[in-house]
């Protein structure tokens, strides 16, 4: 496995695995962290994947970077080159409500490329996604890749106030928000799910690594799961 790593900090380092963004790479660069938490555990404070790159913090009273460096390119040279045959197990599923009173965009996207509501919603959730990154906001993914014909580019103007559990498009990645925030994504749908909870023992529902589907749902079962309507919706 190529890689070379980066001074970010005093107590930091960045491992850089590649220069752009494919589901390959991102998958190299979990499993890179996934075996540097476990061999090296007692050292590292925390670990950060992102797109090309493995974030490492490191305890900088009671070690220092050459031998840390060692330790990684030795559990990195262990790495096997490919993953494990994932499983319908490691996957999580989303109950997704797809529906204009609560995903405003979804009409205009049909509209944009020339397919029917129910032709978006069909090619948006029979896709299993990618969790990409952690950012934006606490518990906030980024997942990859929607099909070509529904990549979206954001919102010129983004909106002042999207609720929690709002599903949206942004060029070829889809993401839920986790909490109310502003966004400038496309907005499809909504999650009855609690994306992140600070008072779980695991905060964010979703973290870096994962593989996601997302299952429509009717209204009434929406309402069932404990999803609710924000005052801007229109039902």
């Amino acid at each position: 496995m190529f890689w070379r790593h980066e001074i970010t900090g005093v107590d930091s380092v960045t491992l850089h695995f590649g220069e752009r963004i494919d589901i390959q790479l991102v998958e190299r660069i979990h499993r890179a962290a996934e075996a540097l938490r476990y061999r090296l555990a007692g050292r590292l404070i925390d670990t950060v994947p992102s797109y090309t790159t493995l974030l490492l913090r490191y305890d900088l009273l009671h070690d220092d970077l050459s031998s840390l460096m060692a330790s990684v390119a030795d559990t990195l040279a262990d790495l096997p080159d490919a993953a494990s045959e994932s499983t319908d197990s490691d996957t999580i599923e989303i109950p997704v409500f797809y529906h204009p009173s609560v995903g405003p965009d979804l009409s205009t996207i049909a509209t944009r490329v020339g397919l029917s509501i129910e032709q978006v919603i069909e090619q948006h959730s029979r896709e299993t996604y990618n969790v990409f990154a952690i950012g934006f906001a606490p518990g906030f993914a980024y997942l990859g890749q929607v099909p070509e014909t529904l990549s979206t580019p954001r919102q010129a103007t983004p909106r002042p106030k999207v609720p929690a559990g709002t599903l949206g498009i942004a060029d070829t990645q889809t993401a839920i928000y986790p909490l109310q925030s502003p966004g400038g994504w496309n907005l499809i749908g909504r999650t009855p799910l609690t994306l992140f909870d600070p008072h779980r023992d695991q905060p964010s529902l979703l973290e870096a690594g994962q593989r996601v589907r997302f299952r429509p749902i009717g209204q009434e079962e929406y309402l069932k799961l404990g999803g609710q309507f924000d005052d801007g919706d229109t039902q």
